[in-house]
């Protein structure tokens, strides 16, 4: 039995699926995104020639816990010109990043006095532009490189025509969802933000990511769990998902949040806020053996803060290879297509891939001839000359005869047997076909999903 995503596993899969997905990149790459609006539709559409995708879209004003649906925000052009030589010192056109995300409209004509508390630049990094918002407090800002500022600072005082041709107005939050059926109603998701302009490895190689693991998922063997793909903007579309969703949530098994998979930096998996979940399990065994490395839950990052926050208390982690705010190239301009590594990407393809399919086969077996070693070789499960020890699959099937004990499940088996997960699925098929091994009775659905995938309290 082939697991769930095993050929991605594979390196060349792996290798050509990032190339593939570096055109959807591209294509993405120059929208301008934010948290709502015609961006965000446009890049799903985008990912939608990839997968089928159900789209939700939730009016401005629609209350979400402590929070509401903002205003939709579009802009059309955005721009400085100074007066004197008609020249355009700061465009839109030239890069998604140059406005303030959620800048109110303004045309005005400004002294460099007036001008100046509005733009932002990064002294540090001169031909960098930053990554700046303003969501919930209406005001209106231009970023810049720093020589660019100088540039400016050099045309004197001005004065300068500022345009800011945008609209924030009652419209909808837009997230998109692609679920992909499995033998069970129990779910597993991947979430991914899709709020971020002009940022490759923050988050298009998430995006991307997810849109590649969905449309291989779609054409492979059908998954155990049922996936969900989340496709929505950070922090308040996580939260009008959760608060759309609340009644499915009991269905969550697991559940990883995806970003930040293209740069240089070893792969980091960050732990649930349990700590002892489902896909932490899966990472304890997975990710350190790609070269990377687990760190413990905080409440700040990306939107696994709000799937593990208490009221929740999901079975979330996340995969990222450099975290949030640890490289240089973080929220500015620096973070583009060129920044991103088609090799980690693939790295990161490969062990996501991995996840997916520990995750999707893990579960409790019970031994249905537990009275010591059934006979395998009449089974045609064991060689037929003794003597020589057994090979790694006859062994794999003594751990699992051994383990299967209803209380044990495929990740703890692999963790003590020290056997790849993939063979033991494999193992564990072949005694289910000879009628040697059944999954264990599920637990109730009211129990907490740690209990019902992990090991016995």
């Amino acid at each position: 039995m082939a697991m769930l995503l095993e050929a991605l596993q594979r390196p060349e899969r792996a290798a050509a699926v990032a190339e593939e997905v570096f055109a959807l990149m591209r294509e993405l790459f120059p929208l301008v995104r934010s948290i709502t609006g015609d961006g965000v539709r446009r890049t799903l559409d985008g990912v939608e020639a990839w997968i089928p995708l159900q789209r939700h879209e939730v009016p401005s004003g629609t209350p979400v816990f402590d929070w509401e649906v903002p205003q939709e925000w579009n802009v059309r052009e955005a721009h400085i010109t100074e007066v004197a030589t008609g020249r355009r010192l700061v465009d839109l056109r030239d890069h998604s990043l140059h406005l303030v995300s959620y800048s109110t409209p303004l045309r005005a004509r400004l002294s460099r006095a007036e001008l100046e508390p509005h733009l932002h630049s990064l002294p540090e990094q001169p031909d960098a532009i930053p990554y700046r918002t303003s969501y919930y407090r209406e005001t209106w800002g231009f970023c810049l490189s720093q020589r660019q500022r100088d540039a400016l600072a050099a045309c004197g005082e001005g004065p300068f025509d500022v345009v800011i041709d945008s609209t924030l107005s009652p419209g909808h939050l837009t997230y998109a969802e692609c679920r992909v059926p499995g033998e069970t109603e129990d779910e597993a998701v991947i979430y991914t933000h899709v709020c971020h302009p002009g940022l490759a490895n923050d988050n298009l190689t998430g995006i991307a990511a997810a849109a590649a693991l969905a449309r291989e998922m779609r054409t492979g063997p059908k998954p155990r769990l049922s996936w969900r793909f989340v496709f929505a903007p950070g922090t308040i579309g996580a939260l009008t998902w959760l608060a759309r969703h609340e009644s499915e949530l009991p269905r969550i098994r697991a559940g990883l949040v995806i970003g930040l998979l293209g740069d240089g930096g070893a792969l980091t998996y960050k732990r649930s806020r349990r700590g002892n979940a489902l896909p932490d399990r899966a990472a304890e065994l997975i990710v350190p053996t790609a070269g990377g490395r687990l760190i413990d839950f905080e409440p700040y990052g990306y939107d696994e803060r709000q799937f593990c926050s208490p009221g929740f208390d999901l079975p979330f982690g996340r995969l990222t290879r450099s975290p949030n705010a640890a490289y240089p190239e973080y929220h500015s301009s620096a973070d583009n297509l060129d920044f991103v590594r088609p090799d980690a990407l693939a790295g990161s393809l490969q062990c996501l891939a991995a996840l997916v399919g520990a995750i999707d086969a893990n579960q409790r077996w019970r031994n249905l001839s537990p009275k010591g070693e059934p006979r395998l070789g009449k089974r045609g499960l064991y060689g037929l000359t003794g003597g020589a020890g057994p090979g790694q699959f006859e062994h794999a099937l003594l751990w699992l005869l051994n383990q299967s004990d209803g209380r044990h499940d495929l990740i703890d088996i692999a963790g003590r047997s020290r056997l790849p997960l993939p063979l033991l699925a494999r193992a564990a098929e072949a005694l289910v076909q000879a009628g040697l091994q059944a999954p264990a009775a599920s637990s109730s659905s009211s129990s907490p999903p740690l209990l019902q995938e992990g090991t016995s309290p």
